[in-house]
């Protein structure tokens, strides 16, 4: 069984966003970075299938700055067996279009069974990466995993619906999931693990041999929401009360 692990690094919970001059993202020298958390259920996912089947390979497998071999040396320390790095040396890559055709263009060789992406990220928390993948390089696809399990070269999938309801799907390998958060709980690394990821190999990738020049989305601005109080007397009969009440409910809170 081989596995390929995406596995983006975002800004930590409780680090500062300021954000640079220009508003299109926040000052990246200020920011502290740390394994972005839906990721890090997709990883110990794949490590437990590997451990369930007896066999196999997981490759951790992200994008981004020179920074980012952090997060990948923190997936071999956990047990991920080697890394993959995909380099980008311009601005911050948002387009999730964009993403996915250079992580395709470099998984496309390496023939993985299962493809395991978190639900989203927490910083633009796009939700699209695994999916489009999947299309871009022909798996069968699914999303809001909960629970896995591997059957002969078949994957079933319990998917987390709305209103509590759950489904369990089939699908066939090669496929491409995106987990959900909590499904399992992620190990931390061993000092034998630690130690050990100093010697795993990290395969390259410049930015040459995936990037792409076509966009087809991108962020204007990043902006702190403006909160203000406001206090309103509602005077009158109760009719003309329960009326702008409802008003307020429908155009300003908007709950209804």
């Amino acid at each position: 069984m081989k596995i390929a692990v995406l596995i983006k690094q975002v800004p930590g919970s409780e680090s500062p966003l300021p954000l640079n001059s220009t508003q299109t993202w926040v000052d990246e020298p200020q920011v502290t970075y740390t394994m972005n958390p839906p990721d890090n259920y997709a990883l110990e996912e794949a490590l437990l299938i590997k451990e369930n089947v007896g066999d196999g390979e997981v490759v951790a497998v992200s994008l981004g700055p020179e920074r980012v071999k952090k997060v990948i040396r923190e997936g071999l320390a956990k047990g991920a067996d080697r890394g993959i790095y995909l380099e980008e040396n311009s601005q911050i890559e948002t387009d999730p279009l964009s993403i996915a055709r250079s992580f395709a263009s470099v998984l496309q060789d390496e023939n993985f069974d299962l493809i395991l992406t978190g639900l989203q990220s927490d910083d633009a928390g796009m939700g699209q990466t695994g999916v489009l993948i999947g299309e871009l390089l022909g798996l069968s696809t699914a999303t809001l995993a909960v629970q896995t399990n591997i059957q002969d070269e078949q994957i079933r999938v319990k998917r987390e619906l709305e209103s509590g309801w759950f489904q369990w799907v089939k699908l066939p390998l090669p496929a491409s999931i995106s987990i959900q958060s909590g499904l399992n709980t992620p190990r931390y690394p061993s000092l034998k693990g630690i130690m050990g990821a100093k010697k795993k190999e990290i395969r390259v990738i410049p930015a040459s041999e995936h990037q792409t020049a076509e966009k087809t989305q991108t962020i204007k601005k990043v902006f702190v929401p403006q909160t203000t109080k406001k206090t309103e007397v509602i005077e009158g009969n109760a009719d003309t009360a329960a009326a702008r009440i409802l008003e307020i409910l429908k155009s300003d809170v908007k709950v209804l």
